[in-house]
Order: C-alpha cells, then sequence, then structure tokens
C-alpha cells in the first residue's frame, strides 16, 4: 500500500531541497497550502515539530537528512480517507536527487501505511501531483 509520485524540477537540488527542508514553510506550494499552523515551539527543521496544513491535516516531522535530502513525516489526522480513524501508521517521505543532465532534480514524494479502511491512495495522490506542480512551477 502507498503512493508514488514524481516530478522532475529545472533547477539544481540544493536549491529545491532548500525550499523543502522546512517543515513549516509550505511557500512553494501557494495553490495548493493556503495555511501552515505550526504547532509548538519547535523550529520546522527539529524532529517532532508538528504542522496543520489548511486547517485539516494534522502532521509530524519524523526524520530529516540534509546529506540525502530526505524528509520523513506522518499524517497523524486529516479529512476522508487520511483521518485516524480510517489510517493507522501513515508515513510520508519525501526526497530530493541531482539529475546530471540539464543540472536538474528529480522529487520523489511516496508514503505508505499500516493499515486503513480504503481510499488512502486515491486520496492522496491528487494532492502530491498538484503539490509537485506547485513545486516545478516555483522553480520555472
Amino acid at each position: 500500500m502507498g503512493c508514488y509520485n514524481s516530478v522532475v524540477v529545472d533547477a539544481p537540488a540544493d536549491k529545491v531541497w532548500a525550499a523543502l527542508r522546512d517543515f513549516h514553510d509550505m511557500s512553494w506550494s501557494p495553490n495548493v497550502v493556503q495555511k501552515c499552523e505550526v504547532v509548538g515551539d519547535l523550529p520546522g527543521t527539529q524532529l517532532g515539530s508538528k504542522r496543520i496544513l489548511n486547517d485539516a491535516f494534522h502532521e509530524t516531522l519524523l526524520g530529516l537528512d540534509d546529506a540525502d535530502r530526505v524528509v520523513r513525516y506522518s499524517i497523524d489526522d486529516g479529512p476522508a480517507a487520511v483521518a485516524k480513524d480510517n489510517v493507522q501508521g501513515y508515513i510520508g517521505e519525501i526526497r530530493v536527487f541531482s539529475l546530471t543532465e540539464n543540472n536538474g532534480s528529480f522529487v520523489l514524494w511516496t508514503s505508505s501505511w499500516a493499515s486503513s479502511g480504503g481510499g488512502v491512495q486515491e486520496f492522496c495522490d491528487p494532492i502530491y501531483q498538484a503539490l509537485l506542480g506547485d513545486l516545478k512551477k516555483t522553480f520555472s
């Protein structure tokens, strides 16, 4: 079970990573994320930091690896298919890879979950595709 979405971005991987690594900064996706509420006092680069996206998605930062350019997070609660009573153990991961062609980047956004009542992939894939579309536009 899981989601797999990707995009090629016409910008160096370090530049794309700099935009993605702060869990509290979603400014690279203005068409999808209208509000990113910081929960608690932890900075967006510290494990355990929390956010609420668009008053709906409650998420926690689980991993941040600058060397490998990886962010891992959980969705703790949310609307519809990602509500805590429908899905358990939801983990999302964003990876940024360097492309040698044109000094670009390959961004891979995956997710998995332990169990669900169904509909998670169908609900999440269009959201991830829209987020990645915004990321690409940000660096165009």
